[in-house]
């Protein structure tokens, strides 16, 4: 195991977990100070060089990050997460078990990823309705993905917006409402264009 990395005071790693070169685990957000909040990480975690994850973070088993991931503090991670190069969590997420987000997405404050929702590159999820006003921090919401819904790459999600079970989002979709259970939807706005169930397989 590389050495060549930074490990703050309050950091809790499982057994088995490999942390490559140019990390810091465990950095204290601002105004607290340094290992205030606790931060646990699962067993057999694999954590790619130049990866940040602030305090406050709970971790399940076996995570893995690509190489310069951001996670911002206080989130709840599951086990079996998976989060792609250069993608940015900021604080206070909720991420379920079996969650696989790809290359480069943002997912914004308050945002929710259930059990095995997956988000394809560069998605970009939103939660601030109207960015300019004076009220915008007591307001965000982010989005919520229910389990096992699929998000295509170049996705944007409007604050709020709850996308739902098993669901699909096409690529370069801008979704603006709510989809429902088992739809597929794309567009912009994204609109329902079919139902899972009626996708033909090869």
């Amino acid at each position: 195991m590389s050495r060549n990395y930074i490990l703050h005071p309050g950091v809790t790693l499982g057994p088995g977990c490999q942390i490559e070169d140019f990390c810091i685990i465990g950095a204290p957000p601002r105004n607290t100070a340094d290992g205030e909040l606790p931060t646990t990480i699962g067993r057999e975690a694999l954590i790619r060089s130049h990866t940040v994850i602030y305090a406050g973070n709970r971790i399940g088993a076996c995570f893995q990050t690509g190489n310069k991931v951001n996670i911002r503090e206080s989130n709840e991670i599951g086990d079996n997460v998976s989060i792609g190069t250069l993608s940015v969590i900021e604080h206070h997420v909720t991420i379920g078990s079996d969650v696989r987000i790809h290359s480069q997405a943002f997912v914004p404050e308050y945002t929710v990823l259930e059990d095995g929702a997956w988000l394809g590159p560069n998605v970009v999820l939103t939660n601030a309705k109207y960015p300019l006003s004076p009220s915008t921090q007591e307001n965000l919401r982010g989005p919520t993905i229910r389990k096992g819904a699929k998000i295509g790459a170049n996705v944007t999600i409007l604050p709020g917006i709850v996308i739902g079970e098993n669901s699909l989002v096409g690529a370069g979709s801008v979704v603006v409402k709510d989809v429902p259970d088992s739809a597929v939807v794309a567009g912009n706005p994204a609109r329902l264009v079919n139902e899972i169930s009626r996708l033909p397989y090869e």
